[in-house]
């Protein structure tokens, strides 16, 4: 302003015909309102002259010709900027510095941009989809297979086992039984229904059994001792004319001596060794 009736309110000089600058309704002269008033600017440290265009950052101020990258010295004059250690950098020079890399595209994630955190590594939002239906997955649950992230219905569509009894996924755990999967709940006898997962049990007709059903239902008999036959009671067993023995109950009626690899004699329903047969 140019003032004609006035005086500066520090000097009292005349400001009659002067520039001056007003403060708190009060005039001063171009001169002491820079001694008393102006801000000392960051780069240059000179003061910001009242006919001077003052920027301010967080309570600091600079030039407008000062107010420019730290790193590459290109004027920051209303164009986006970042701050690091007090330092002012364009939005290019700072996402060289200190952005982030998109773990899939590689490219900087510029500040201001949403980024994505999952392991440890930084993603664009745009990037960070599902492998199979390339749908976003924000925070929804999802699944990690060989570095590729899949959203839940697209990895059990893909990847997931399905159970050989009720065909629901099998998200943990499991049995396989014939090269297929099962539930531990649903691998069971095909008799009794009792839960099979870490019990012995024997296979008949691609149905597996616990050792006390397929006794009832499928194994032979002993002739000597009356109890079932299994491969569960050893690998060796006898059989003669539609009778079958244990190995260790195939012995003489008469004398007890084992008959296994003997030659014998039958005396109706009885086996002999040759000396008892003989007598």
């Amino acid at each position: 302003m140019t003032s004609s009736n006035t005086d500066c309110h520090y000097c009292l000089q005349s400001l009659h015909g002067r520039k001056y600058a007003l403060r708190e309704e009060n005039a001063y002269c171009v001169s002491c309102y820079d001694s008393l008033f102006a801000n000392p600017c960051e780069e240059c440290k000179q003061p910001i002259e009242c006919d001077s265009k003052d920027l301010a950052y967080k309570g600091r101020h600079w030039h407008e010709r000062c107010f420019k990258c730290a790193k590459c010295s290109r004027s920051l004059v209303e164009k986006p900027f970042a701050a690091k250690d007090e330092l002012l950098l364009c939005t290019e020079c700072y996402s060289d510095e200190y952005s982030s890399k998109c773990f899939h595209c590689q490219k900087t994630i510029m500040p201001g941009s949403r980024k994505m955190e999952f392991k440890g590594s930084s993603w664009h939002e745009s990037c960070f989809v599902c492998q199979y239906c390339r749908q976003p997955l924000g925070t929804k649950p999802l699944i990690t297979k060989d570095n590729e992230n899949y959203c839940v219905p697209c990895f059990e569509k893909q990847f997931a086992h399905h159970c050989y009894s009720c065909k629901k996924v099998i998200t943990s755990g499991g049995v396989t039984y014939h090269d297929q999967p099962w539930h531990k709940e649903c691998f069971v006898c095909a008799g009794c229904k009792t839960q099979l997962s870490g019990q012995r049990f024997i296979s008949k007709d691609e149905y597996p059994y616990c050792v006390d059903c397929f006794s009832k239902l499928y194994a032979k008999k002993c002739a000597a001792c009356k109890k079932p036959i299994t491969a569960l009671g050893g690998p060796k067993f006898i059989s003669f004319e539609e009778r079958q023995w244990h190995g260790e109950c195939f012995n003489c009626a008469k004398c007890s001596v084992s008959l296994v690899g003997q030659g014998f004699l039958t005396r109706q329903d009885d086996v002999l060794c040759h000396e008892c047969g003989s007598a």
